[in-house]
């Protein structure tokens, strides 16, 4: 099955899953409300992630500011996400795609054919796709890129 990519300008596709919680999020329910930045990653507690989740983590005020709700999703068990939440304090969703149906839906792709792919939506609050950031090694850009993106979304909303 060929997955087609999720690009800019295309409306994001709708999901469930659940959060470390174990609540059930809707992707459709959260887009009404907000912008969102949706970040797909390879796995808690790898050094990558964890440096990522805590730059997403470390920037979190400034996507407040922005009215912009952080997610991140990985094949990772809710079990999983609730420890590496807790212990890296990140007050964000983590979801849980244990079955990877939500990275192929979006398109995903892995690095090297191995790796599950690091990439970054912006979905804005009428669910379009504004901007898409994939990079497997600059994993703290994944957030730098985002809060330009909402900044640059904030102005032309002014």
């Amino acid at each position: 099955m060929t997955t087609r990519k999720v690009s800019i300008g295309d409306p994001a596709p709708d999901f469930t899953l659940d959060d470390q919680t174990g609540t059930p999020v809707r992707l459709r329910d959260l887009v009404g409300r907000k912008t969102v930045v949706l970040y797909f990653y390879p796995k808690d507690e790898t050094p990558g992630c964890t440096i990522e989740a805590r730059a997403f983590r470390d920037s979190y005020e400034q996507f407040n500011a922005r009215d912009a709700e952080v997610v991140g999703v990985s094949s990772d068990s809710v079990r999983s996400h609730r420890r590496f939440a807790q212990r890296h304090k990140l007050p964000f969703l983590l979801l849980s795609d244990a079955d990877g149906l939500v990275r192929r839906l979006y398109g995903v792709e892995k690095t090297l054919g191995l790796l599950p792919g690091r990439v970054t939506y912006v979905i804005d609050q009428t669910g379009v796709v504004r901007h898409v950031y994939s990079s497997q090694l600059r994993a703290t850009r994944h957030p730098r890129e985002a809060l330009t993106v909402l900044a640059a979304m904030g102005e032309h909303r002014a």
